[in-house]
């Protein structure tokens, strides 16, 4: 394993395009994360103009309730869009190139390919679960007033909630990838289903003229993005009178683990039995 994980560096680490998308992944996570506050507050304060009764202001950066809102705002679908997209980008170059023969021809075989390609994406999981790990701790510990160490540590489960989120967006976006194997197509696509056919299908299946049913929440990116469903603000859901979620249910992360299996047992049965 460790001798396909540095072919695969080799392969990302040159490349500008990787370097782009991560850039402005990062870029769009870190406004979204420091806009987040003050846009909640702004829509509080726009809505306080109208009720005579005046919401709470909304605190985002406090812990423990930190950990859930920052994975929150981290797993919104036009945030997880740009490392699938990257992904998408990995695979399909591999095709493009024809990268993928030469290892083979090379000595590689075609489930060493696959399992290097597992790799990069459980490394990109792991390396952004980190970083978004880090930012917790430092706005939390820069915005609580410490009363006791285990407060810092109380909803720290939705951090490894996000790794999955993380792992299993990207191996939605290698299965689309690998099946299309056309860049601009499988981005196109990828991209128009998790932004458009899945929320108006979410819609449809919730709409009130539809069978009773709760399918709308096991579609396969909806399944990934309810591991972290609502922000954490007890004040605000005091008045709203809204219980919101306040850990990672198994469930939750279970199904879009089963689309994953699914979708990588697919691509492994191809990978057997078609010339790639």
């Amino acid at each position: 394993m460790n001798r396909l994980l540095k072919i695969e560096l080799k392969k990302i680490l040159t490349y500008k395009t990787f370097w782009i998308v991560i850039g402005l992944y990062f870029l769009f996570l870190a406004l979204g994360i420091m806009l987040a506050e003050f846009m909640i507050n702004s829509m509080v304060a726009d809505i306080n103009k109208r009720f005579p009764i005046p919401f709470p202001k909304a605190v985002l950066y406090t812990f423990p309730d930190i950990w859930q809102n920052i994975t929150f705002f981290a797993s919104i679908r036009f945030v997880l869009i740009f490392p699938a997209i990257l992904v998408i980008i990995l695979i399909t170059n591999e095709f493009a190139n024809k990268t993928i023969r030469q290892n083979i021809i090379n000595g590689m075989s075609k489930a060493e390919f696959l399992v290097s390609k597992l790799l990069v994406i459980v490394m990109m999981s792991l390396a952004v679960t980190i970083i978004i790990a880090g930012v917790v701790f430092f706005l939390g510990i820069t915005h609580t007033d410490m009363q006791g160490f285990a407060v810092v540590f109380r909803k720290m489960v939705f951090i490894p909630g996000f790794f999955v989120q993380m792992l299993t967006i990207l191996c939605y976006a290698f299965f689309f990838g690998f099946l299309i194997r056309n860049t601009g197509l499988a981005i196109a696509l990828f991209t128009l289903y998790t932004i458009i056919i899945e929320p108006i299908i979410y819609f449809l299946l919730k709409a009130p003229f539809m069978f009773e049913n709760k399918i709308y929440t096991y579609l396969p990116v909806n399944s990934v993005i309810r591991i972290a469903e609502y922000p954490a603000i007890p004040k605000l859901m005091g008045v709203l009178n809204f219980q919101a979620q306040s850990t990672v249910s198994l469930v939750a992360v279970l199904v879009p683990l089963g689309y994953s299996a699914i979708m990588l047992g697919i691509v492994y049965w191809i990978v057997k039995r078609k010339d790639l």
